[in-house]
């Protein structure tokens, strides 16, 4: 079990460094566009915040369709490749965008749609990478390093378009032309790794080929857990202008310290962890998320004058029961799934995601009118319930702990990525 942070070592089980420069880039690229899309339909295209908010969403929930196909790609033993195809359908929907002539709905959910299957394909793409190159706890510390560089490229990015905003719709379209050049560096740089593996080079006396898990309780739990990840983007600021009549500036405040808790902290709290099994760590990430929600109903009753910080301050726990599910919750699937089915138990997995990502925003929305409780008792009754079931789901064909997650001999290019083999 990993004791302490070696950077170049953690860089290695991520990838190398040329992965981490494409991950880098990728990130940057995406907070520049992002968080800046649905404007970038109302001012730029002209076209109603209803209808660009509907596109995107559609291109959210039809990008899921593709993950089975996805993951049946992975499990023939692409990885680099699948990272890379990822990035560069995110360049085929920012060449859409750009050339999508004002009014257009049609073609902006076109090109929303290649963004959303980019976007959805990406983290079961980079997990199985990761996975491959990467065993034991070392990779659960390496897919928290990506989350982590990727929460720094992203604000990073957001901070850059936020500055250059000032300049109208000319500069959304100057940041969407950079965000596409970002995306097709990032996507050579991830396809220079050459990363794959071969199912059949494995011996058969080495090879799990028992079925796929089925992870029913914790796909269905992690729908209820991603709701966290909207918590400082949709739900605080609801709470906050709406309830509290706080100013904007709180919002703001608690999202940039959310960003900078996640870069700082994803990877000594993951290492933390480890002397934990991943189940057990994600049960736990379950309760503290849902004392936090619990925390903010009572922060909320303070009134006009407490309420604000008291919120500002309950965030950080909720952030730090955001860390602890992200830094267990993939590696859990990773330790779970035979090897010769990672890849589509790590779709099945985003597809979850995604899921909880697409409906959390209209069902936070639509808890917030009739109060607090209503609000904030429903999320942590759901999110305990999650958590009883994470912890309580009986694992069937699980791996012995510390096995290679690999899928056989691996081939690579990438400086300073070790072989797959035996965690030590």
């Amino acid at each position: 079990m990993p004791t302490k942070i070696r950077p170049r070592a953690l860089v290695r089980a991520s990838g190398g460094p040329r992965y981490a420069v494409a991950l880098a880039v990728d990130a940057l690229g995406t907070g520049l566009l992002r968080p800046f899309l649905l404007l970038y339909g109302v001012t730029v295209l002209r076209l109603s915040a209803p209808a660009t908010g509907i596109a995107m969403t559609v291109g959210i929930v039809v990008g899921l369709v593709c993950m089975p196909a996805v993951g049946l790609w992975l499990d023939r033993g692409a990885r680099s490749t699948v990272v890379a195809a990822s990035m560069l359908v995110r360049v085929l929907g920012v060449a859409l965008l750009l050339a999508t002539p004002a009014g257009h709905v049609w073609l902006f959910a076109t090109a929303a749609l290649f963004l959303g299957i980019g976007n959805q394909a990406w983290p079961a793409a980079h997990a199985a990478l990761v996975a491959t190159v990467a065993h034991g706890r070392e990779r659960d510390a390496a897919l928290a390093g990506g989350r982590a560089l990727r929460n720094a490229g992203l604000g990073v990015g957001a901070l850059v378009a936020t500055a250059c905003l000032a300049g109208g719709t000319t500069a959304l379209q100057a940041l969407a032309a950079v965000t596409g050049l970002a995306y097709l560096a990032a996507a050579a740089l991830a396809w220079s790794v050459h990363l794959r593996t071969h199912p059949a080079a494995t011996p058969v006396k080495d090879r799990d080929d028992g079925p796929a898990p089925r992870m029913r309780a914790l796909l269905a739990a992690n729908v209820v857990y991603v709701f966290c990840l909207n918590v400082p983007e949709i739900a605080l600021p609801l709470v906050l202008v709406t309830q509290l009549d706080a100013s904007p500036v709180w919002s703001a405040a608690i999202f940039v310290a959310n960003t900078v808790l996640v870069v700082t902290l994803q990877v000594p709290i993951t290492i933390l962890m480890a002397r934990f099994s991943r189940r057990t760590v994600l049960a736990l990430a379950g309760v503290v998320l849902a004392a936090s929600y619990l925390g903010f109903l009572a922060a909320t009753s303070l009134g006009h004058g407490w309420g604000a910080p008291a919120v500002a301050a309950v965030s950080v726990v909720c952030t730090i029961g955001e860390i602890i599910y992200a830094g267990s919750a993939t590696a859990l699937v990773t330790a779970l799934a035979p090897a010769h089915v990672l890849g589509r138990a790590l779709a099945r997995f985003e597809v979850s995601t995604g899921f909880g990502l697409a409906v959390s925003p209209a069902v936070i929305t639509a808890l917030a009118p009739h109060g607090p409780a209503a609000l904030w008792g429903s999320l942590a009754a759901a999110t305990l319930v999650s958590a009883s079931a994470v912890a309580t789901e009986k694992e069937r064909g699980k791996q012995p702990v510390g096995a290679s997650s690999s899928c056989g001999v691996v081939e690579h290019e990438a400086e300073g990525v070790p072989a797959a083999g035996p965690h030590r």
